[in-house]
Order: C-alpha cells, then sequence, then structure tokens
C-alpha cells in the first residue's frame, strides 16, 4: 500500500547540525510500496534500526519476517512474550532489578501496541522521506535538544516531560510518542539495551515528536533565535537578564 506522502518541509532541522540525521518512523498495517524490506540477514533490535537509517541513509521498513534481536516484536504487538520473560526473570537475572516482581511490576508502565495492528515499520532519514512520519525520531547532543524541547514550547508553554524504563527503551521514544501524542527525550545511555550495544555516545539524548507535533516545533523552529545569547557564556547570561530587568523597570513605571 502506497503510504501518505509527505505534506510539510522538515529541512529546517538540518540547521542544528545533527550528527545523525533525523528519522521519520512510520507504522503500517499494510506492506508499504516502493520502500525495501530490509535485509534478512540484518540482525538488529527495533532501537538499533534507528541507527541503521541513519548509517545507511537508505529508507527500508522492517516486519515480523525480519530477525530483531531483543523485545521489539513484543513491542510492535508482532508476537508475545515468553511466560518466562512476563514473569521478570530476565532483568533479575541481568542485575537490573532485585527480585522478579520488582521487573514485572514495570511492565504496567511500558507502552506496547496490540497484537496485530502494526506488521511493518519504516524507517527514513529526513532528506529521503517521502512518506508522512507517525513519529520524528531526532538524536541530539545536550546543546541541540534544548534548542528542539525550547521549539515546543516556544508557542505553547508546554513543559519538558521526559519518560523511560531501565529497559524497553525502544517503547518510549516509538510507541509512547505515537499512542499518547506527546513528545518525550531521554538518554538512551540510561537504558540497559542501548547502553551495552554501545549505540550512542553517553551525552546522547533522543527526542521523539509524534505528527501531531511536527508543524509546532517546524514552524517555531524558523522562527525563533536558534542560538540565545545568553547561552554564550555566563557574562553574557548576566549582562542579557540585568538589561532586561533595568527596561521593565523603567517601561513600567508608565505602563
Amino acid at each position: 500500500m502506497k503510504l501518505s506522502p509527505l505534506t510539510q518541509d522538515l529541512s529546517v532541522f538540518n540547521k542544528l547540525d545533527f550528527q545523525y540525521p533525523p528519522i521519520g518512523v512510520k507504522f503500517s498495517f499494510f506492506r508499504p510500496e516502493g520502500i525495501e524490506q530490509l535485509a534478512m540477514d540484518k540482525n538488529l533490535s527495533l532501537c538499533e534500526m534507528v541507527k541503521e537509517a541513519q548509517l545507511t541513509g537508505k529508507p527500508f521498513y522492517f516486519s515480523a519476517e525480519n530477525n530483531e534481536t531483543c523485545v521489539g516484536k513484543i513491542l510492535l504487538g508482532m508476537t508475545d512474550m515468553a511466560p518466562f520473560a512476563e514473569s521478570g526473570q530476565i532483568g533479575v537475572r541481568l542485575g537490573i532489578f532485585k527480585e522478579a516482581r520488582n521487573n514485572y511490576n514495570l511492565y504496567k508502565y511500558v507502552h506496547k501496541m496490540e497484537k496485530g495492528v502494526v506488521n511493518y515499520v519504516v524507517f527514513s532519514t529526513i532528506d529521503k522521506l517521502s512518506y508522512d512520519p507517525d513519529v520524528l525520531v531526532i538524536t541530539a547532543n545536550p546543546h541541540q535538544t534544548e534548542i528542539v524541547l525550547r521549539a515546543v514550547t516556544y508557542s505553547t508553554g508546554e513543559m519538558y516531560t521526559s519518560l523511560v524504563t531501565p529497559v524497553m527503551g525502544c517503547s518510549w521514544f516509538l510507541i509512547y510518542p505515537f499512542k499518547t501524542g506527546k513528545v518525550n527525550y531521554l538518554m538512551p545511555s540510561l537504558v540497559h539495551g542501548p547502553k551495552g550495544r554501545q549505540l550512542y555516545a553517553d551525552d546522547t539524548l533522543i527526542i521523539s515528536i509524534p505528527h501531531q507535533w511536527l508543524p509546532t516545533v517546524t514552524k517555531n523552529l524558523q522562527e525563533m533565535k536558534i542560538d540565545l545569547p545568553s547561552h554564550i557564556d555566563k557574562e553574557h547570561y548576566y549582562a542579557e537578564f540585568e538589561q532586561i530587568l533595568s527596561d521593565l523597570e523603567k517601561e513600567s513605571q508608565n505602563p
């Protein structure tokens, strides 16, 4: 099936000079037309597929036919979790949880797709993006992250919210934003799988923007100052702040 075409210009993200390009992710019930399937000999986890798209620069889709080395198919509703895993046994043996009950308790927070709803997941860098993404996944350093998150709140006043669990981290930057319509950000180095796979540098953050927020964020990135004067150094910060207070004090004399 042909995916709905891209209807907005996302090139504004290029000016942030990310080390790795943002990835547009699409969840699909039908097999996408005009996009190649991930090679059958690839053995990747779901979170590694984002990095694969960034490194190759080629759009591809993943399906239940492909290999997946972690819990991706479980989170996508493509397969069931083994009873021993669902009972919480794995996290104990990994040293992440004291007892199986603690691991089991965590599952109530993790977002999953309903069984049979998603058969294909499409990944593409924004320069090759031909479809309307469900979620835009951005990997960034702290400076770049501040800019993207400021573009969320610039015209809305929305607060920054970060949600993640020590395992099943891909749920929080792929499925959670899609199902809730909320922007999320997290440090992959805080999550067991990405940390162990050394997926990104330790100071990398992942920001996930669901489709509902993309028009707002892109418009704000086009309008707002990207680099704020106060962020140059401490001297600039105090000088600007003191000048603003002085100006407002004078202006408020005749409101």
